[in-house]
C-alpha cells in the first residue's frame, strides 16, 4: 500500500475540473505559533490570516522536524479553508496547512515564493 506522502504512489483518481474547484486553497500569513503538547505527534498550533474576507483561522500542524516557532510567523503559506473544522485533540482546527514530505516523510510547507496577498485563492 502506497501512503499519499509516498512519492512512489500512482496519481490519484481522474476528476473533473469542477470537483477542484470546489476546494479553496488559499495564502494566509502565520501570525501566531505556539507548542501543542497535547498533540499525539509533535505539532504546533498556528493562527493564520486570511485577510479581511476570511479572517484568522487557527489550525495544527505536525511541522516541527523542519520549523521553528519563530521562523513560521510572519511566514505565508497554502491551505484548504473550506472544510468542516475538525478537532484535533483539546484544538479546533479551522483549515488544512498544505504541505509535501521531504526524503524523511517530514512535513515541508507549501508557499508562494514571492508575497502575495492575504487571502489569494489558488487557480
Amino acid at each position: 500500500m502506497h501512503l499519499a506522502h509516498d512519492p512512489a504512489a500512482p496519481a490519484a483518481e481522474e476528476t473533473r475540473f469542477e470537483e477542484f474547484l470546489k476546494t479553496d486553497i488559499r495564502v494566509g500569513t502565520v501570525v501566531a505559533a505556539h507548542d501543542f503538547p497535547e498533540a499525539r505527534k509533535p505539532a504546533y498550533r498556528l493562527e493564520i490570516d486570511f485577510g479581511p474576507t476570511i479572517g484568522i483561522r487557527k489550525t495544527s500542524a505536525q511541522i516541527v522536524a523542519n520549523y521553528t516557532r519563530e521562523e513560521l510567523v510572519g511566514r505565508q503559506v497554502a491551505a484548504v479553508v473550506n472544510f468542516p473544522p475538525r478537532q484535533i485533540g483539546p484544538a479546533m482546527s479551522e483549515v488544512l496547512t498544505l504541505g509535501f514530505a521531504d526524503e524523511k516523510g517530514e512535513v515541508v510547507l507549501f508557499a508562494p515564493d514571492t508575497p502575495v496577498p492575504n487571502g489569494s485563492r489558488l487557480f
